[in-house]
């Protein structure tokens, strides 16, 4: 391999990774504007969104001039492949956080409401899908991409279980439709995220293994998803 396909390689790595690390903190910064009412974390999370949306269009670039200069092969092109969805799913991701945190500056009353419904449950669980799933990539480790895939289904149950707690909330108490009906949407965003970090997931495991695989196959044989950490 030539030493510029190598530094070309390299140099997309460390750009996507970057691009992981910007939407991860994107992430966690939207849940604690959401969760503790911390404006100053939901207006940052706004204002970036141009860096985040700069970068994904130079990882979009800079893989497209390597398909063009190099004509890579086996695990060259497998990068390449699982690079340009990756970058995309994380540009999906970090539109969604931008998304909780505009819902988050717009109804302040929200905080209360997430906390009464123990919306943190559902935070965590996406926030652990988002990281993990970086992790995986960062270190080409598929087992701990397989690890992660079942807690799709955990936060697939909780987003029913507190849309169900809303809706009977509301059907009683005629002040938390508003901010109710913003936390549904809410959770039909971190629902979506789970997916993109699933699909994250998905994609390590093609780079790795060189094989597609979607988390339904191996539901089965993972029985224990990582703990949640704090976001």
């Amino acid at each position: 391999m030539h030493r510029s396909f190598e530094e070309d390689l390299d140099k997309l790595r460390t750009r996507l990774i970057r691009m992981g690390s910007i939407v991860e903190e994107q992430v966690e910064f939207a849940f604690r504007a959401l969760l503790e009412g911390n404006t100053v974390l939901g207006q940052l999370v706004i204002e970036r969104d141009e860096k985040v949306d700069a970068l994904d269009i130079k990882i979009d670039s800079q893989c497209q001039r390597i398909f063009a200069l190099h004509q890579p092969v086996a695990s060259d092109l497998r990068l390449l492949l699982a690079a340009l969805k990756i970058n995309n799913e994380l540009e999906r991701i970090g539109d969604i956080a931008i998304d909780i945190a505009r819902i988050a500056l717009d109804i302040p009353q929200i905080q209360a409401l997430a906390q009464h419904v123990g919306l943190e449950r559902m935070t965590r669980a996406t926030f652990t899908m988002v990281k993990t799933s970086l992790d995986a990539f960062v270190n080409a480790d598929a087992e701990l991409a397989k690890h992660l895939l079942p807690l799709d289904a955990t936060v697939d149950e909780l987003e029913r279980e507190i849309t169900t707690q809303l809706i009977e909330l509301m059907e009683h108490d005629s002040q938390s439709i508003r901010p109710g009906v913003k936390l549904i949407i809410v959770l039909r965003a971190l629902e979506r995220m789970a997916d993109h970090a699933t699909n994250i997931a998905e994609n390590v495991i093609f780079l790795t293994e060189a094989r597609l695989v979607r988390h339904r196959q191996l539901e089965e044989s993972q029985s224990h998803p990582p703990s949640p950490p704090q976001p």
